[in-house]
């Protein structure tokens, strides 16, 4: 599986460019499932307005709003209640999953539980196109910043399938967002190499290399 990391979505020419390349046809040509699974568990987001608003392409990041071909929903929580054969083929045979942001925890929990983080090495002509915590959750940490739900578990792993952290929405001193003195104490909690976001940047995981697509700040750290 192919991995689109954003930070504020699809949100300049270049991420759109770069998801094109991984789809291999244009967004038009392309299917697509949303998961607004990890909106539910933040305090910010929560339940109500804001994941239906996402579900419709409402939202200002754009995700779902791109045009797609079609356009499906798959609410992770329900999965466990599935028989597999109702919704497995339709994971299989969409072109991209595009997943909202919220806790971080909560997504990964639902990922383990749903039976969705079993069917990734099923999906590889799929493009993952997250946001923000629909792209941290696919690193081996979080960071106890970004931590509001923690599983019955207790565990504060993410998925792991990428070997770095992901520190999002970077922004200038006094502007809505992080600052950089609050990604450096972040960092200095992590274990992991980290990359730094705007929300006009992302990390590609592709082809068994990583790069970052950005029109505006970015930093790689490493301890």
């Amino acid at each position: 599986m192919d991995l689109l990391l954003t930070s504020g979505g699809v949100s300049v020419p270049s991420i759109r460019e770069e998801l094109v390349r991984l789809l291999g046809k244009p967004v038009e040509e392309s299917t697509a499932l949303c998961i607004p699974t990890a909106m539910y568990a933040h305090p910010w987001v929560g339940m109500g307005e804001k994941p239906w608003r996402f579900v419709a392409g409402q939202e200002q990041n754009p995700m779902v709003d791109l045009g797609w071909a079609s356009m499906g929903l798959l609410e992770l929580t329900a999965l466990p209640t599935l028989d597999r054969d109702l919704w497995v083929p339709r994971v299989l045979e969409a072109d991209a999953l595009v997943v909202a942001g919220g806790d971080v925890l909560y997504l990964a929990h639902w990922m383990r539980e749903s039976g969705l983080l079993d069917l990734v090495p099923q999906l590889e002509d799929t493009v993952w196109v997250g946001l923000s915590a629909g792209s941290m959750v696919m690193a081996p940490e979080v960071g106890e910043d970004f931590i509001q739900w923690r599983p019955p578990s207790g565990s504060t792993d993410g998925l792991g399938l990428v070997d770095f952290a992901i520190f999002p929405h970077l922004a200038p001193d006094g502007e809505p967002g992080n600052s950089i003195a609050e990604a450096e104490e972040w960092f200095g909690r992590v274990s992991a190499p980290a990359y730094v976001l705007d929300d006009r940047g992302a990390v590609v995981v592709a082809d068994g290399e990583t790069r970052v697509v950005s029109e505006g700040t970015w930093h790689f750290w490493e301890h």
